[in-house]
């Protein structure tokens, strides 16, 4: 999905050549990024970049691996936060969401991009380890919504047929479908509002009818 935010400050040689890796891939993908540029971004010698990562397959692993543990702590932070201002899973959840597009709208420039994304785009350039560190991110993250929407349903069931894998997975598809939106027509606040979107559909889905005067849903 990708929502990751970093305060400016120095860094050690081997943050340095994967921020520069990140910024790099996000901009252009993989495969157009070269060990060569990485070199001159951080200002280090040949020998410097291999001593941190054997080749640039070694270089994708940890990149990836440090993008998933830091969304991972992101989740964690918001959803620990939600159910702190509410005991309530539908509302927990609900705040959670909201705080998620404050996140989006609040990151310069729009959203950066999903690192998951890139490597799920271009399979062919990773090793097999990588692509499965992937699809292993991709579904923890199913796990983890997952089971905030079987909280949510022992309480609210469904007012619809939904399979709640599936919108579980909705969240990761409408955030990546947004960071393409945003970028495309250059608009930062595409992505916030369909996870805003995302969030009323999930209210809509759990949510108590409201009852007209005559005693029918409305």
């Amino acid at each position: 999905m990708g929502i990751v935010t970093r305060d400016a400050k120095p860094s050690g040689t081997r943050t340095q050549i994967l921020d520069a890796a990140e910024a790099a891939v996000l901009s252009k993908g993989f495969g157009a990024t070269s060990i060569d540029e990485l070199i001159a971004a951080v200002g280090i010698s040949r020998s410097g970049f291999f001593y941190h990562f054997k080749d640039k397959s070694a270089l994708a692993k940890a990149l990836l691996q440090r993008y998933i543990e830091e969304d991972d702590k992101i989740f964690d932070d918001v959803l620990r936060r939600a159910d702190e201002l509410s005991e309530d899973p539908l509302h927990s959840y609900l705040i959670a969401l909201k705080m998620l597009a404050e996140i989006f709208a609040d990151l310069p420039n729009g959203h950066p991009g999903c690192m998951v994304a890139s490597v799920c785009y271009h399979e062919q350039l990773f090793q097999r380890e990588v692509r499965d560190l992937n699809e292993q991110a991709i579904l923890n993250w199913r796990r983890r919504f997952r089971e905030r929407l079987d909280r949510i349903a022992e309480r609210y069931p469904p007012r619809v047929d939904v399979d709640l894998d599936d919108l579980a997975d909705m969240l990761m598809a409408v955030a990546d479908g947004g960071i393409i939106l945003s970028r495309t027509i250059h608009d930062p606040m595409a992505l916030p509002r369909q996870v805003m979107l995302y969030r009323e559909f999930v209210r809509l889905v759990f949510s108590e009818p409201v009852v007209t005067a005559t005693g029918r849903p409305a």
